[in-house]
């Protein structure tokens, strides 16, 4: 049985996702930061539950460690956990909180599980969710976590941390051969952004353009249940458009490169991967 490993899974999209994917006969460990909320998903997808806070790396590590334990086999890994705040926190770890729930938690987890994942099918597959909103940009290397730079309700972080999703699945891919695709789901209703008054307004204000979690699920199962997907390693989907468009530093190899290189700093793994 193929198995799938979806964080960010005890609620909305994530939660749609993993029910899909068990009616599609893959096994799927169904990882969330609500106890509660993650066994009751994974109760009703036949799934396996697992609970980590991804504002600590260690509970990350932690993570890593169970699902390498319980599974000698997975094919694939959903990043889709993270969000929005809207005044500018750090973590134990000393990163700014949206980066660290965005970006460097989901590259720890893929990073210790790539080894697992490249032993998998033919080539083992990272899905990301990521947004539209990459499209602000604002990444600085000089400044990932918005130390010197106007905050904006969290939303400058927010975009930020999106690009460098997508730059970072780029980075997977040509480090590792591992197929890396970020996506966007699109406008999902969902608890997205609930420690973020503006974002909780813009769910207010926008309700009757937002999509149901299973049709923004739709994409997540398609880049996951697909075996030939037909297009270059890295490519980004809007939806289920993979030539969604992106900032102009989305296509910047070097730039994706020397972000790794300040993620792996960050995280403490290997810049290096053996293919």
């Amino acid at each position: 049985m193929r198995t799938v490993v979806v964080t960010g899974a005890s609620s909305g999209l994530g939660a749609a996702a993993v029910v899909e994917l068990a009616r599609r006969d893959w096994q799927v460990a169904v990882v969330g930061r609500d106890p509660e909320r993650t066994a009751a998903v994974a109760a009703r997808a036949g799934g396996i539950p697992f609970t980590a806070d991804f504002d600590e790396l260690d509970q990350v590590r932690a993570l890593a460690t169970d699902l390498l334990a319980r599974f000698p086999r997975i094919d694939a890994l959903v990043n889709n956990a993270g969000g929005i705040v809207s005044r500018r926190t750090v973590t134990v770890d000393g990163n700014e909180t949206t980066l660290q729930r965005n970006v460097l938690a989901a590259a720890l987890l893929t990073e210790m599980l790539a080894p697992r994942l490249r032993a998998g099918r033919e080539t083992g597959r990272v899905v990301l969710t990521s947004s539209v909103l990459n499209r602000l940009g604002g990444l600085r290397l000089d400044d990932l976590d918005f130390a010197s730079r106007r905050y904006g309700a969290g939303w400058r972080a927010y975009g930020a941390s999106k690009l460098a999703t997508i730059l970072y699945a780029r980075s997977l891919a040509a480090r590792t051969g591992l197929e890396a695709h970020p996506f966007h789901p699109g406008y999902v209703r969902s608890g997205f952004g609930a420690e973020s008054r503006s974002a909780r307004l813009l769910q207010l204000l926008t309700g009757s353009m937002q999509i149901s979690p299973e049709a923004g699920a739709a994409p997540l199962v398609h880049l996951v249940d697909t075996p030939e997907l037909g297009v270059p390693n890295g490519t980004y989907f809007d939806g289920l458009d993979p030539l969604g468009a992106t900032h102009p530093s989305a296509g910047d190899a070097r730039l994706a490169d020397e972000l790794w290189q300040a993620v792996a700093r960050r995280i403490d793994v290997p810049a290096a991967v053996e293919r």
